[in-house]
């Protein structure tokens, strides 16, 4: 399936595999799965700049894995969460594509099985 011919949802996943694939954006997921967190506890944490924890942050939220807020007593500060749901299609894709291979080795295994009787 070429670029143009790509579902929404098509887009989605790529978005999504593409933003899980650099492992500081991954170990920000983790982080942000205990508990939100500003930009530069992220960046201390994870040993980066704060211009690299930026790129990263600006990723994940272009994937819509990551959500901003400000809290009400300073619209500077910029908290940042898990999007809920974010994972919704990666998950419903993994699931289809494991139901899948699952079908094929059993159907491989049943073939197996069925020549060496």
């Amino acid at each position: 399936m070429s670029a143009a011919q790509q579902t929404p949802s098509d887009a989605t996943l790529d978005a999504t595999l593409a933003a899980i694939a650099d492992p500081a954006r991954r170990r920000t997921i983790e982080l942000l799965r205990q508990r939100p967190h500003r930009a530069g506890e992220l960046a201390l944490t994870l040993g980066l700049t704060a211009a690299a924890m930026s790129r990263h942050l600006r990723e994940l939220k272009r994937s819509n894995l990551v959500e901003e807020t400000h809290p009400s007593f300073d619209a500077r500060v910029r908290i940042y969460s898990l999007k809920a749901g974010a994972m919704t299609e990666l998950k419903d894709w993994l699931a289809e594509t494991e139901a899948m291979w699952a079908r094929q080795l059993a159907s491989l295994k049943a073939h197996l099985e069925s020549r060496t009787q």
